[in-house]
């Protein structure tokens, strides 16, 4: 018995001592792990802030675009009769758009929700003004009529999704 109790004061204060440096490495190992973390994001950051500031400006510049103010004067040609200037608007803003669509990783799940809803809106527009046209309209005349509907237009999803984009990017940065 008295073997017991003189290994026991021997092995007792070594455990403690044991435990405490147990205690004190996980601590250190725990601190230095945190540490290399904090340094990763950070560098992640540095690299992923860059990139999501761009893809924000070609979303922009996507909406900017395909603005059918913009369309229109950049594409018209007297050559093309009403339902092929329809044809190729429609067409400028989807290639546009699919040029575009992998920015929709850099960005919230709302602001591409407002810059989806923008070109829908786009094309729906251009389709409208197309549908009024008869065989022998030519393409100013679709022009025309699509300045018309812009101006009557309530609410420009364009308008707001770029509003909502300049926002959240100045929240987020």
């Amino acid at each position: 018995m008295d073997t017991v109790i003189e290994l026991l004061k021997i092995l007792g204060p070594a455990l403690i001592v044991l435990y405490a440096s147990y205690l004190l490495v996980r601590s250190f190992l725990d601190r230095q792990l945190s540490e290399i973390r904090m340094g990763i994001r950070q560098k992640n950051q540095e690299v992923v802030l860059p990139i999501r500031l761009q893809a924000y400006e070609r979303v922009v510049l996507l909406l900017e675009r395909i603005s059918p103010n913009n369309l229109v004067t950049r594409l018209n040609n007297a050559a093309f009769s009403a339902k092929e200037f329809q044809q190729v608007l429609v067409s400028e803003i989807r290639e546009e758009y699919n040029h575009n669509l992998s920015q929709q990783v850099y960005m919230s799940d709302e602001a591409w929700t407002y810059v989806s809803t923008a070109v829908e809106d786009a094309i729906s527009l251009i389709n409208e003004a197309g549908v009024e046209m008869g065989e022998k309209s030519k393409s100013l005349d679709l022009a025309k009529r699509i300045f018309e509907l812009t101006l009557q237009q309530e609410r420009n999803a364009i308008q707001l999704a770029s509003s909502f984009l300049k926002e959240e990017i100045r929240e987020v940065y």
